[in-house]
């Protein structure tokens, strides 16, 4: 028999869309992948040169259960000038990927009874770690276009059960960022109940509209002492499989990921943590800078074929690289009783007629949504988009012809 926490957890939605392109591609079908929460290209040289170096040094020893003292100064550092707030390296931990922050987060704050609001769509992880930490999670939905979360709704989800908020911005899997005036205000409701934040910025490398990335600390100062603040290299270096994250947070925080991570991983991978190191200590931001050109340059491109799209609107993409569909009133204007009634359907027909993955938003608890990478390589990316808008342009013929 399992034990009862099992229970507790969905499916692995994304990694699951990603395993099925996978299958079909190892079948020998030609498959274009845009469900995989990535980009397709290869990782910085210096990177590369940072593990290629600590390998053939013999860097093969335990390291401090929260990371490098050296790599943990680069972060301080590189957190300071990206967000304008001072840190140091007794702010910091570095862990396996930022799901390991997400949890040592969770496990740190979080009894069993407390309830903490998460703004649906989400991803999956956030209500499945609650929930391995005793608590509950209480979700406050979010709307299109914007997928912003309104801050009434949110003061009517506090209870005096509440202990946290999730804050995710860009947004897996919507796209959307948050504007001042948003984490200004979530910010106050932090204060004003005492609840802390878990901010998850791990695409805030990727704003395509106003400017840089705002984090929480930035936008509302008052609440750096009740944040914890979760990012990491995986997305940025595009070094996903790495698994190499790390979270600013209070000291009472960093000494129980301290107890956390020296009786779960140990520590995070030691090559891993030099080639880090090496790239924050020799790398002058050209790779983030093409990066992020590439994005923007697929954005635009997809942005331009999504437009074609009949009784689905176009996504904002704000941020992060996805394309979020609201796909309800399309699936509303289908024929009952043909053989695309959801999401999951449209997703399963993609990926079965014409090769495209995608993730389909129940993953996200989202009966309407349909999430697309832009991070593909881009000619793959353009010819899997006119897939999508053709096969979505055609529901309504095909579902008349059933």
């Amino acid at each position: 028999m399992l034990a009862q926490r099992m229970s507790l957890l969905s499916g692995p939605g994304t990694a699951a869309a990603r395993e099925a392109a996978k299958v079909a591609a190892a079948a020998g079908r030609q498959i274009i992948d845009l469900a995989a929460g990535e980009v397709i290209i290869e990782p910085p040289t210096s990177v590369r040169n940072g593990a290629i170096a600590a390998i053939n040094a013999g860097t093969n020893r335990y390291t401090d259960s929260i990371g490098l003292a050296p790599l943990r100064e680069a972060v301080a550092k590189k957190l300071t000038i990206e967000t304008g707030v001072g840190w140091n390296i007794d702010d910091i931990v570095i862990t396996a990927g930022a799901k390991q922050g997400l949890l040592d987060a969770a496990l740190a704050v979080l009894d069993p009874g407390d309830e903490v609001i998460i703004f649906r769509p989400c991803w999956p992880t956030f209500p499945s770690q609650v929930l391995l930490a005793g608590a509950k999670p209480v979700f406050v939905e979010v709307r299109p276009p914007t997928y912003v979360p309104d801050i009434g709704a949110i003061r009517a989800a506090v209870t005096p059960r509440t202990k946290a908020i999730i804050i995710n911005s860009p947004n897996n899997p919507t796209g959307a960022v948050y504007d001042r005036t948003t984490l200004q205000a979530i910010g106050d409701i932090a204060i004003n109940y005492q609840l802390w934040i878990v901010s998850d910025e791990c695409y805030s490398s990727f704003v395509f509209t106003g400017g840089r990335h705002e984090s929480v600390v930035m936008a509302h100062p008052g609440v750096r002492s009740r944040t914890i603040l979760v990012n990491a290299f995986s997305k940025e270096l595009a070094i996903t499989g790495w698994r190499m994250g790390y979270f600013a947070a209070p000291p009472e925080i960093v000494s129980a990921a301290k107890k956390l991570q020296s009786h779960t991983t140990s520590n995070p991978n030691v090559i891993a943590q030099h080639a880090i190191l090496h790239h924050l200590q020799v790398g002058d931001g050209r790779f983030e800078r093409e990066l992020h050109r590439r994005l923007t340059d697929a954005r635009t491109v997809g942005l331009h074929i999504l437009s074609g799209l009949r009784d689905v609107d176009a996504p904002r993409a704000e941020g992060s690289f996805f394309f979020y569909l609201d796909l309800s009133t399309l699936i509303a204007s289908l024929p009952q009783g043909g053989p695309v009634r959801t999401t999951d359907d449209v997703a399963q027909l993609l990926l079965d007629e014409t090769g495209v993955g995608s993730v389909a938003g129940g993953t996200f608890g989202d009966p309407n949504g349909l999430r697309l990478s832009f991070g593909a390589p881009p000619g793959q990316l353009e010819q899997g988009l006119q897939k999508v808008v053709e096969t979505l342009n055609s529901l309504k013929t095909r579902q008349v012809a059933a």
